[in-house]
């Protein structure tokens, strides 16, 4: 048996399945494709989450596109971050080009073009469905951990949100919460410290900095009503083919704060809504996150901490993560000992450094007798890539160098019209895109520092009234004793004659002639 015959036969025993399946392409030995080398991934360990990786140029969107239109073929809803804005092509059928019709026919089945169900969703200004979550949903734990606060500070938010529950105080967005922020160090400061103990305004000055600071980054479109029910991710359409959301995030790079808080509440919220299913035969949802190392790069230690714990714990939810970054040290080891499947796309060695790297990420795949990993990961062609995957068992397949199919679907944008057309088609623009603004924290907390401040107006203008009653009162006492005293030194006129020297000598002279 020759080499190419060993590795058919090596390839085809390692990816064999008993289950359903997608295809990825077919392995290559050396520089040439073995035809129906079919390199497959087990749709059973599909929520074993993965990881696609490269070089920029590389084609790992392609390979996304790829992932996302094969798992819409089978009914698995897919969501997608659509970061550098090159995926909204899903929604159109591939043109068709000699050189795919080529390379299909080394990789050993004919090229098939095809459009899929797409749903465009945003968190910023861009237009699509609006995903939105508040503030109550976040709970005071993971919000602590998104602002990266202390433990004194997370204890601050955790009386917030404690005040708010017993007060029947709704928290939906950012101005709610900056508003009992500013609350409690303020007219509600005394009651705060009567029933749940004193609060430092240093504390809270710094809580509201970290909250400005999502709030500068787009985090006033995110937090509010209409809270997004994320059920709406899993949905297929009339042909069974599962929904691909695509999340357009081509003006989130330099706002990685919003990135992070959108991407952990919402792994939070899947994780809290779907029920455990195990090991299914089929996952409930995949979630590609693209440019990953936006998650990663400015997450704190308890951040992280909480990433990995969902990692771990979202796959027997039937839920499977896949991370899209240029380096698999992008992603920390922890997460990235979770990842099953790993598509790796070439990597450069221009530096040192960039040598080092292709060391480890060859460490991150199993040892072949067919490949020198180091090497070939710099060798690799656009459209090529290092594969492995779980088989059914949970066990890695052997290594393959892959010639990776082409898209089904349009390898290009949609243009403003197309895209205009696929939102104003879509249910749910209707139904998230109402702006909600019902009565909450801000307006009620407004309503009770007015009844607080006119209360100290009325008790400031009665003090005031009763200081002047009292003043007026002393006047009239005072001019009351002033006007006595005149009147006890003014002599009667009668008095005065009677007691004058004249009229006592004319007396007197009067009783000297009647006595005589």
């Amino acid at each position: 048996m020759s080499q190419k015959e060993e590795f058919f036969e090596y390839i085809n025993s390692g990816y064999s399945t008993k289950g359903d399946f997608i295809e990825l392409g077919a392995a290559m030995l050396g520089e040439e494709t073995v035809t129906n080398a079919i390199v497959k991934v087990p749709l059973k360990t599909l929520n074993r989450h993965g990881l696609i990786a490269g070089a920029t140029g590389t084609g790992k969107t392609k390979t996304l596109q790829v992932l996302a239109e094969n798992l819409s073929d089978k009914g698995i809803p897919v969501l997608l971050m659509d970061i550098k804005g090159d995926l909204s092509g899903l929604a159109k059928a591939s043109p068709g080009h000699a050189k795919i019709d080529e390379r299909h026919q080394k990789i050993g089945f004919p090229f098939e073009a095809k459009k899929f169900p797409i749903e465009v969703l945003t968190i910023s200004e861009q237009d699509g469905t609006r995903l939105r979550a508040t503030m109550s949903e976040f709970g005071p734990i993971l919000l602590s951990r998104i602002l990266d606060l202390t433990e004194t500070q997370s204890g601050i938010v955790a009386i917030i949100f404690k005040y708010c529950d017993d007060n029947k105080l709704p928290l939906l967005d950012i101005k709610d919460f900056k508003k009992v922020l500013q609350f409690v160090t303020n007219e509600g400061k005394e009651e705060i410290k009567a029933e749940y103990g004193r609060i430092s305004t240093a504390s809270t000055g710094a809580i509201l900095r970290k909250i400005i600071e999502i709030e500068q980054q787009g985090g006033d479109l995110f937090f509010g009503e209409k809270s997004f029910d994320v059920e709406d991710l899993t949905r297929v359409n009339e042909d069974g083919k599962g929904i691909i959301s695509v999340l357009r995030l081509t003006d989130i790079q330099d706002k990685p704060k919003l990135f992070s808080t959108f991407m952990l509440q919402l792994l939070a919220e899947v994780y809290e809504t779907f029920p455990e299913q195990g090991d299914s035969g089929t996952p409930e949802l995949i979630i590609f996150i693209d440019e990953a190392h936006l998650v990663f790069d400015e997450a704190s230690k308890a951040l992280l901490n909480q990433i990995e714990s969902i990692v771990k714990l979202i796959r027997s939810k039937g839920i499977g993560l896949y991370f899209v970054t240029q380096n698999p040290k992008d992603v920390p080891e922890d997460i990235l000992a979770q990842l099953g499947l790993k598509i790796q796309h070439a990597l450069r060695a221009f530096t040192a450094k960039d040598r080092k790297a292709i060391k480890l990420a060859a460490e991150n795949y199993p040892d072949s007798e067919y490949y020198d990993t180091k090497e070939v990961l710099t060798q690799l062609g656009i459209g090529e890539a290092f594969v492995s995957v779980l088989n059914e068992k949970g066990i890695p397949t052997p290594l393959a160098r892959t010639m990776l199919r082409a898209p089904m679907s349009r390898m290009d944008i949609l243009s403003d019209k197309e895209l205009k057309n696929v939102i104003n088609n879509s249910r749910l623009f209707y139904k998230y895109n109402e702006n909600l603004d019902r009565e909450s924290a801000y307006e009620l907390l407004n309503t009770k520092i007015d009844k607080i401040n006119k209360a100290e107006e009325k008790a400031i203008k009665d003090e005031a009234d009763q200081k002047e009653r009292e003043r007026i009162a002393k006047e009239k006492e005072k001019q009351s004793r002033v006007s006595t005293r005149r009147r006890s030194t003014r002599q009667d006129p009668l008095v005065k004659v009677l007691t004058s020297a004249t009229f006592i000598r004319a007396v007197f002279g009067i009783l000297k002639k009647v006595i005589k």
